[in-house]
């Protein structure tokens, strides 16, 4: 498994095992043992190989779309648990588990032939077909964020995919540092609203979204705010913005996710009262 680019795995076959220096007897131990494990005749994996690429190969497929991005840590919101890739040449092809979902796109970056997954490139135009247009949007800045996709490489990525898409492409931005806080950024976009991302605040520190200049808006995850030294971090940092004249609003990212019509009702009632406060300050 020398040489392998980061992310990706590689199963092995029989003859990988015994060229480094397994017998045929060490290699049954080994399976026996649960350091090996056969996933059909002549392929093996590691014992800490990740499950979902050692199922996508039991089918004779590659991990893709979602479910590779997932495994790389890029934002996904797709709750599918399998999708694999299969050759359209393929035949004789052990049956697929009901619930997955299987993608048979011809590859625009072909992988090594002993991959268990397909390159991100090809994951990320799978992804961008199965989500909703605000879900890929998420997904693509996580994948530039994290330097998993390339600027430069934004016109191959698009010219790739239906026309339909490229409207997704002016919708882009690196600097969001979290799907939940793009979803956001995209409903703040839908009202009108001007806003900044990544806004450093003298005494607050780094703050998510500033929206018109007055209203902040952080997008809060359990990873980061589950523990009560966090929370209460959180409300020192929010009272140090209230002195300086901000308003704040915490949304958890479940909510982000999964009720967006009750997040945007929030941001809307916000922003809508502080025009009308502001209306009203103007005709006084």
């Amino acid at each position: 498994m020398d040489d392998v680019p980061e992310g990706e795995t590689r199963y092995l076959r029989t003859a990988d095992l015994i060229d480094s220096g397994l017998s045929a007897r060490q290699i049954r131990a080994e399976v026996g043992a649960g350091s090996l494990i056969r996933l059909r005749e002549g392929v093996f994996v590691r014992a800490d190989c990740a499950t979902a690429c050692a199922d996508a190969v039991r089918v004779r497929g590659r991990l893709t779309c979602v479910s590779e991005l997932r495994r790389r840590g890029v934002f996904v919101r797709d709750k599918h648990d399998h999708h694999v890739h299969i050759e359209r040449t393929s035949a004789r092809l052990p049956p697929v588990p009901r619930g997955w979902r299987v993608h048979r796109r011809t590859l625009a970056r072909t992988p090594d032939p002993r991959a268990m997954s397909v390159d991100v490139f090809d994951a990320l135009l799978d992804a961008v077909r199965c989500q909703d247009p605000r879900a890929a949007v998420a997904t693509l800045d996580s994948a530039l964020h994290r330097g998993l996709l390339r600027t430069d490489e934004l016109d191959e990525f698009f010219g790739a995919l239906p026309r339909r898409y490229r409207r997704l492409r002016g919708l882009l931005d690196s600097r969001s540092e979290s799907g939940p806080e793009t979803l956001v950024r995209l409903m703040l976009r839908s009202l009108g609203c001007s806003f900044d991302l990544q806004v450093s605040i003298v005494g607050t520190g780094r703050v998510d979204i500033v929206v018109d200049g007055w209203l902040i808006v952080e997008c809060d995850s359990r990873e980061f705010h589950s523990d009560w030294a966090s929370q209460k971090e959180d409300r020192r940092r929010d009272l140090a913005a209230a002195k300086l004249g901000y308003t704040t609003i915490r949304f958890v990212a479940e909510d982000i996710m999964w009720r967006p019509d009750v997040v945007l009702a929030a941001l809307r009632g916000l922003v809508g009262q502080r025009a009308r406060i502001g209306s009203v300050a103007v005709a006084g």
